[in-house]
């Protein structure tokens, strides 16, 4: 007797066991559990060259500023010896919007739309212009009540110029 209910007990177990693991292989193949995979869109590899205008020499330490279009965020890069930047995350389709910010030189901007695996674009950096105002210049300190003496630059004289002395014509004799 007591063998029997051995017997009968090592049966039941091993049944058990059977059918926990094949609900354990089950439940591992449900589909409809756990976390999606997405993969990631396409990008496209920028690279950006920036110039001086006026020679051609490339700017170093330059930032390179990608913001995208709809998005939010940016990403900025600065520039190598050679005046270069180069970025391979952008994806493929998308509007960016390219700021450069060098020092001594004009803030760059422009939207390029990201239809191609490679870009290159190339940005010439021009130097600030003088600002340019609709008031006529005047002399403001004097305006507001307070002793001020203009100070020569050496650009124009500080009083009138000086005229020279009218000479009577001769006339020559024949």
């Amino acid at each position: 007797m007591h063998r029997t209910a051995l017997i009968r007990l090592t049966l039941f177990v091993a049944g058990f066991g059977l059918l926990v693991s094949a609900l354990a292989a089950n439940a591992q193949n449900a589909s409809d559990r756990g976390r999606k995979y997405k993969s990631p869109p396409p990008t496209a590899r920028v690279e950006v060259t920036v110039l001086r205008d006026v020679n051609a020499k490339p700017i170093e330490n330059a930032a390179v500023i990608f913001h995208l279009v709809g998005e939010k965020g940016n990403m900025e890069l600065k520039t190598n010896e050679d005046g270069k930047a180069v970025i391979d995350v952008l994806p493929l389709g998308g509007s960016v919007r390219l700021q450069i910010i060098a020092s001594g030189f004009q803030t760059y901007g422009e939207d390029f739309k990201i239809d191609k695996p490679e870009l290159a674009i190339g940005v010439r950096m021009k130097r600030p212009a003088e600002q340019y105002s609709i008031y006529p210049k005047s002399n403001s300190a004097s305006k507001a009540g307070k002793d001020a003496s203009p100070v020569p630059t050496g650009d124009k004289p500080a009083g009138p110029a000086p005229q020279p002395e009218a000479q009577p014509i001769q006339p020559q004799p024949k």
